[in-house]
């Protein structure tokens, strides 16, 4: 019976759920526990002498989170909003983040095992944003790193 539990335990950490959402043509995933919620609140209030990716902040019932745009951060024209942008509420480093997303995919559970490493550049985008990709049956799903994208490490 133990190594039955233990083949569960194994199963288990070797799953990955992510939150999946586009950016241009490009599929991104972000690991679900770091994903606060998704919303349309795309009014954003602008922050003078701010980065060009961030686009303002929101309020968030109370709390304030600063709003940018993953295009601009992966070398991409400005985001235009449509009624499929979102923002992706994210947490780093004790911080609320809202990723200004083109439109939101699925929930994906994916093995570990199958993630390669991502290569120095993917769509022309600096590597070093990525945890890895997993190859889809019609497409790249590439795995963000929130804290290297929000490090600083951007373009």
């Amino acid at each position: 019976m133990n190594a039955t539990l233990e083949a569960k335990r194994d199963t288990a950490a070797a799953e990955l759920q992510l939150a999946t959402f586009y950016v241009g043509d490009i599929l991104l995933g972000i690991d679900i526990q770091q994903v606060q919620e998704i919303n349309r609140q795309l009014d954003v209030t602008e922050v003078p002498h701010s980065p060009d990716f961030v686009r303002g902040v929101i309020n968030l019932r109370g709390d304030v989170a600063t709003v940018v745009d993953l295009r601009t951060i992966l070398g991409l024209p400005s985001a235009e909003v449509t009624r499929e942008s979102r923002n992706l509420i994210v947490h780093s480093k004790g911080e609320t983040i809202g990723f200004l997303v083109d439109r939101i995919s699925d929930i994906l559970a994916l093995n570990t095992n199958e993630i390669s490493p991502s290569p120095t550049t993917v769509e022309g985008v600096d590597g070093n944003l990525f945890k890895g990709i997993f190859k889809l049956e019609t497409e790249l799903l590439i795995i963000l790193d929130v804290d290297a994208v929000l490090s600083g490490e951007t373009k």
